[in-house]
């Protein structure tokens, strides 16, 4: 039979076009977490292995049909956070706080002021525990680059696309 009118489609599943998520850091670099940060990992992790796959995978089993490719892409979806995060597991190092807040490091608070007057603060912590909107943010990142090494009173300029930021630590803790 000529491979001209064989559907080389046919039977792939709904989900090869979901790659595993990459890793948001430098190959070889470590994974640094706040104790928190490594708790909520670990409970996502156990959430998703002992409710959130064995329920996809009971929706998967009783689907009709039609519906089956839905709950397989749900079911990759897990899968692919899992991986995710057991690759992120494997090279976590848990950063414990400093008893000592003379300087700006991994796992405290900086308040700082702007130029414009505004006062924020950011805590320093590990990439999957960024949240900027309320105040985490990466140590990779522009803000935390900037601040980290830095003690009360300096003024670190952090570089932006939209230009430059400076802001003066006020307190650590």
């Amino acid at each position: 039979m000529s491979r001209a009118f064989v559907d080389e489609d046919a039977g792939q599943d709904e989900t090869e076009d979901m790659h595993e998520i990459p890793l948001p850091l430098a190959p070889g670099a470590r994974n640094y977490m706040t104790p928190e940060g490594a708790l909520l990992m670990n409970d996502e992790l156990r959430r998703l292995d002992e409710v959130e796959r064995p329920r996809a995978s009971a929706a998967l089993a009783a689907a009709e049909p039609a519906d089956k490719a839905d709950y397989l892409r749900r079911l990759s979806e897990i899968d692919r956070r899992v991986s995710y995060l057991g690759r992120m597991k494997s090279i976590l190092e848990v950063v414990e706080p400093p008893a000592a807040t003379d300087r700006v490091v991994f796992g405290l608070k900086a308040r700082v002021r702007e130029a414009s007057g505004a006062e924020t603060e950011y805590r320093i912590v590990g990439v999957d525990e960024s949240d900027p909107e309320h105040g985490l943010v990466s140590w990779a990142s522009p803000v935390a680059r900037a601040l980290l090494g830095r003690h009360v009173g300096d003024t670190a300029v952090v570089k932006l696309p939209q230009g430059e930021k400076r802001l003066t630590i006020l307190e650590i803790k």
